[in-house]
């Protein structure tokens, strides 16, 4: 049995410390973690202004790709006495200021910039610190083409100190950018939670990533009653866009919800006991029981991830396969997998069992699979063959 819970309900059950490792969810973008410092960095609101609009203009490699004449051009184009009075020197000032965030060398508007930013921020102790920031700044076109001679003759640097220079350039990022998607752990955080209280599986809606949405009433009140004008009627049609855009969320929080339910009720022998007690599920036994396309369901349960008590399971995971047991009834692919891997860790490590004892064993159990399916499933799982299995014990 099962029951639904509003996302607003009060539980007592507590997700604040689940586990969220996953291997299927999207990185913290470079933006985003620009803009978390800046929310973290005291700023007057037209600094902070100027900052978002510098932060819009990085790639994600790290660069700065708008010219600051383009941001100051922006400004003067507005309305605001404060806006239009902005002075080139002020947009640099934040740059500068940006330029401090992490990862170091971020905001720099060439290769030049960027390692030098970060040289900067070496600690003033660091050798040949102020020989590899000469180069970087004066003559990079220099050392990218590799002309050690001129350089060492522009930059009145001897061949020594020279190549340390480099020893010390070759260890900055040329694409500050890349260190923030490329360190970032996997996590995912789950569309929908599932635990069990008092016997009961509860079903949830995750109230992080289904926040309450609504239209200020007041606001929409003023729409209503304003006339007609070119202002009002492009007001009154984005109050509509909101309204539908609420609508859309609703509907697909609802589907969400029915899917995961139906889902949870065929499967409450693997949330209780785990993968040998998975049913066998396709797309069309969810899609017919909540009425549904199958289209649909394939679309809702991609990329949705459900926290249960054994862990975090894309919905996908919960579909699979059957195979017709003695008695006529099914098997799911996934309980069969989970049997083989069970048989294969008991096994004789001096006689290892053959697929075709594996398949002996799984009919003694009411589960007749063909010895080539279990040589299929216990490729799956990267479990050797026989033979290979005995010798590496």
């Amino acid at each position: 049995t099962y029951q639904t819970v509003s996302s607003s309900s009060s539980s007592s059950h507590d997700f604040s410390d689940m586990e969220m490792e996953s291997n299927d969810t999207a990185d913290e973008t470079l933006q985003d973690h620009l803009y978390w410092q800046l929310n973290l960095t005291p700023m007057s609101d037209l600094d902070q202004l100027i900052a978002t609009n510098i932060i819009d203009g990085i790639n994600v490699d790290g660069y700065l790709t708008i010219e600051l004449e383009s941001i100051l051009e922006h400004f003067q184009a507005q309305k605001e006495e404060q806006l239009n009075s902005i002075e080139l020197d002020e947009i640099e000032a934040v740059l500068r200021r940006i330029q401090q965030f992490d990862p170091p060398g971020v905001a720099g508007r060439n290769l030049s910039e960027c390692l030098a930013i970060q040289l900067q921020q070496l600690p003033e102790d660091t050798e040949y610190q102020t020989e590899a920031l000469k180069i970087v700044s004066q003559y990079i076109h220099l050392l990218g083409n590799h002309d050690y001679k001129q350089l060492m003759r522009k930059a009145r640097i001897r061949e020594p100190q020279l190549l340390q220079a480099i020893n010390l350039i070759q260890t900055l990022n040329p694409k500050p950018g890349s260190s923030i998607t490329s360190s970032q752990s996997e996590y995912v955080i789950p569309d929908v939670l599932v635990y069990k209280e008092k016997d009961v599986w509860q079903v949830q809606l995750n109230p992080e990533v289904a926040p309450k949405l609504r239209v200020n009433d007041s606001y929409a009140g003023l729409i209503r009653r304003a006339d007609s004008s070119p202002d009002n009627t492009y007001l009154k049609n984005h109050l509509q866009e909101a309204r539908w855009f609420i609508k859309s969320l609703l509907s697909r929080n609802d589907t969400l919800m029915k899917v995961t339910r139906e889902i949870v009720s065929r499967q409450e022998g693997f949330l209780d006991h785990g993968d040998e007690a998975m049913r066998p599920m396709v797309l069309h036994d969810i899609a017919e029981a909540v009425e549904m396309h199958e289209s649909t369901i394939s679309r809702v349960t991609t990329q949705k991830f459900m926290h249960t008590p054994r862990g975090i399971f894309e919905l996908k995971y919960f579909f699979s396969s059957h195979v017709t047991t003695v008695n006529g009834g099914t098997c799911s692919s996934t309980a069969i997998r989970a049997l083989i891997k069970k048989l294969v860790a008991a096994e004789s490590p001096v006689k290892p069992l053959s697929d075709n004892k594996i398949a002996q064993l799984l009919e003694e159990q009411g589960i007749n699979v063909a010895r080539r399916t279990i040589a299929k499933y216990r490729e799956s799982l990267n479990i050797p063959p026989s033979n290979e299995r005995k010798r590496l014990v």
